[in-house]
């Protein structure tokens, strides 16, 4: 007689606010992209300083979130400013990242919906994200949430020894997807 045995796995995770104890896993995930792929045009890793002072300065104004699965911190994502001319005050960029390896699960797509409910609540008004080309994962995840492509610098970076292009998408906020 066969039996079969079902193991149910409670997987607990939270998306919070970033604090002071981030920063070294912030600097990890985001290093690792610095030094072995094309999806930053960073070419150096920065230094746990650097880190902190970067997320204290985005933190300040925009809404910095990070998720914690199990009590690992496995991706972050940010609001940071668009353009510095007053006019552009209430459009932002966005970026997320996640540990490598925990890809794929939905995990950025959680960060993200997170990412826009506090953007929206913090009455922003146009989202735009540049994406590196190639890299359908994060077209399809913005394009969820209603992004949508609204135009490609062609080799507009060099790294890795190739000319790279970056697309641009956008999200008018009082159109938000209620995905």
């Amino acid at each position: 007689m066969l039996t079969n045995y079902y193991r149910f796995i409670t997987i607990s995770y939270m998306i919070r606010k970033v604090k002071e104890s981030d920063i070294k896993p912030i600097s990890d995930i985001y290093n690792y992209y610095i030094e072995n792929t094309t999806f930053t045009f960073e070419q150096t890793s920065l230094s746990l300083n650097e880190m902190e002072a970067r997320i204290k300065k985005i933190s300040e104004s925009f809404p910095y979130l990070v998720r914690e699965d199990e009590g690992e911190v496995t991706g972050y994502a940010y609001a940071n400013t668009w353009k510095e001319r007053s006019s552009y005050n209430k459009t932002v960029e966005i970026s997320i990242y996640l540990k490598n390896g925990t890809q794929g699960k939905g995990r950025g797509k959680e960060l993200l919906k997170s990412l826009l409910d506090e953007l929206y609540n913090n009455q922003f008004h146009l989202l735009i994200a540049g994406i590196v080309q190639p890299n359908d994962v994060s077209v399809k995840t913005f394009e969820h949430f209603g992004f949508r492509k609204v135009g490609q610098f062609t080799e507009v970076g060099f790294k890795m020894n190739k000319w790279l292009d970056v697309g641009y998408w956008e999200l008018l906020l009082n159109k938000k997807s209620q995905n």
